[in-house]
């Protein structure tokens, strides 16, 4: 088994690798960091793993963990909300983790009401426990 943690480039995504590796240390287990592409060319694929090895490196450091095994899985998705939630469940039904581990970020009360939100249907829709993790202010 193992912990998954939906990856993207923001501010909460450190704070989500972060305690996805402490979670994965915690059950003895891995880490899979899945992020979203608009594409699995191998161009931009091998950019995004080089961006992402970096920033998992980063996290697994400030757990005090630079022994976890940990892997990346690109998936391929779109730019639009319902998408990324589908490429992402799509992805953590194929590895069945123990746990999936994902950022939340603030959003308005406007934003709330009429822009989807990749967290909430990861919630929502995800056939495995989810842990959210805010960003700090």
């Amino acid at each position: 088994m193992s912990v998954a943690v939906a990856h993207h480039a923001s501010s909460s995504s450190g704070a989500a690798l972060e305690e996805g590796a402490r979670q994965a240390a915690y059950r003895g287990t891995d880490l899979v960091v899945v992020h979203v592409v608009d594409s699995l060319d191998n161009d931009i694929a091998e950019a995004n793993r080089a961006g992402i090895s970096d920033a998992v490196e980063k996290a697994l450091s400030a757990a005090d963990l630079p022994d976890l095994r940990w892997d990346v899985r690109l998936v391929a998705g779109g730019r639009e909300v319902a998408e990324v939630s589908a490429a992402l469940l799509g992805a953590v039904e194929e590895l069945g983790p123990d746990l999936l581990v994902i950022g939340a970020r603030r959003r308005s009360p406007v934003g709330k009401a009429f822009l989807g939100s990749v967290a909430q249907n990861l919630i929502l829709d995800a056939e495995v426990p989810v842990l959210v993790v805010k960003s700090p202010r």
